[in-house]
């Protein structure tokens, strides 16, 4: 049986996706999510946003089995850099072709592809969370959902809510200047990606399949003395029953420069008429809203895994970003996958700057790249991977001075998927 899987596996080419194969490749793709057609403006969408250079296309003869592609991203990382990052992305193998090496193939192109494209970063979001931890991928960011009863559920703002106005515009009209507040936001949060041009679209995608009876996409503006200072998208689906409208409010996206404009924002999404909930999805696990609200309990918080990321060069990493506290300590690092990293590497840093070099000194911490993917962005604590068996200290104290230095002040967060 191995000899015939083995055999089945060789028969299979891995190239990069030409033009006139796209097509095909994006339908495979949407076979292996379940086969369900995406709108007409979605699908041109990810046509134009697909990068042929870094896409693979694995086949059989003339049919394709297996895809995978990456986007070329700039993500925020601790201390307000934002550097180059591989956005893996429409991975998928074909159920006839599953446990025959084809994604193992896919994933070793691209990681190589990546290194000699010269970006230290691969990150991902999982359909399946368990299948990348083996490829050195380790959960970065998490993020909230919520079902807030607006009922029941008060919201206190802070000073200066009320200096700021609120009005109504077309999404794609005033599309220009949310992507200004956006991108004045991007280097606050680690995890945040700096959008390159083609990207503001997929905030306006709008597809009516996928309303579930909601209304279009509405947009409000947040401004104080003639400055757009927030905006906020979203849905409003109308619900009725024997006692009254019970309408939803669906957010698809808040941005704002300030507390106050965040909180006028919140306050109105509250408050439109004729809705007794806000439904939330992927918010940052630190957000204001949840300690402005009368009641936590009756939001409904739920917290899943967001971004996955993978360090695929683990000194250029490792000094890309700043730490918040003085470290220097010696990582003896695992990596099967990406056996270029393993070894002992010296990272000292502090807010300013950071150095990261081979070593032959002693180790003080003992980790696989996947314990550094999840360390990161700051979002999770390397004395919490410590406690769950999966960073060695050999070195007294030198868990704890790591983790205080890799944190940030703010949680990480993917603002949106890709």
């Amino acid at each position: 049986m191995a000899k015939d899987s083995a055999s089945e596996a060789d028969r299979v080419e891995l190239r990069v996706l030409r033009r006139d194969e796209w097509d095909i490749w994006y339908d495979t793709l949407i076979r292996a999510f379940g086969g369900v057609p995406e709108a007409a403006e979605e699908r041109e969408l990810w046509d134009s946003l697909t990068e042929l250079d870094h896409s693979l296309g694995a086949w059989d003869g003339d049919v394709c089995v297996g895809t995978a592609g990456a986007f070329s991203f700039r993500l925020t990382v601790p201390g307000g850099a934002v550097v180059p990052a591989a956005g893996v992305t429409m991975v998928s193998v074909a159920a006839t072709h599953r446990r025959q090496g084809v994604l193992t193939s896919m994933m070793r192109r691209q990681l190589d592809d990546v290194r000699e494209s010269g970006r230290s970063l691969a990150i991902l979001t999982a359909s399946e969370p368990e299948i990348y931890g083996r490829f050195g991928y380790g959960v970065g960011t998490f993020q909230v959902s919520t079902e807030i009863d607006t009922t029941r559920v008060r919201l206190s703002v802070p000073p200066g809510t009320d200096d700021v106005g609120l009005r109504y515009a077309v999404p794609a009209d005033v599309l220009d200047v949310c992507e200004a507040v956006y991108a004045r936001k991007v280097s606050e949060r680690p995890g945040m990606l700096a959008r390159l041009p083609g990207w503001e679209r997929l905030g306006l995608l709008d597809p009516e399949s996928e309303r579930e009876g909601a209304s279009p996409l509405q947009c409000v503006l947040a401004e104080r003395g003639g400055e757009v200072v927030g905006y906020a998208r979203f849905h409003v689906k109308p619900e009725w029953d024997a006692s009254g409208a019970k309408g939803v409010v669906r957010l698809r996206d808040v941005q704002a420069l300030d507390p106050a404009a965040q909180a006028a924002l919140w306050r109105f999404l509250f408050g439109i008429d004729l809705t007794s909930t806000v439904k939330a999805y992927a918010r940052p696990v630190d957000e204001a809203w949840q300690f402005q609200v009368s009641d936590i309990r009756r939001c409904a918080v739920r917290v899943r895994d967001g971004l996955h990321v993978r360090l695929v060069d683990v000194g250029a990493a490792l000094q890309a970003r700043t730490y918040q506290a003085p470290v220097d300590v010696v990582f003896e690092v695992a990596d099967a996958f990406c056996p270029w990293n393993a070894g002992r590497w010296r990272l000292s840093g502090d807010a300013k700057g950071a150095s990261c070099e081979r070593t032959t000194d002693s180790a003080d911490l003992s980790l696989s790249v996947r314990e550094l993917g999840a360390a990161y962005l700051g979002g999770v604590s390397l004395a919490a991977l410590g406690a769950a068996g999966r960073v060695r200290e050999l070195r007294q104290g030198a868990l704890a001075e790591a983790s205080v230095g890799f944190g940030s002040v703010v949680a990480p967060w993917l603002p949106h998927g890709f």
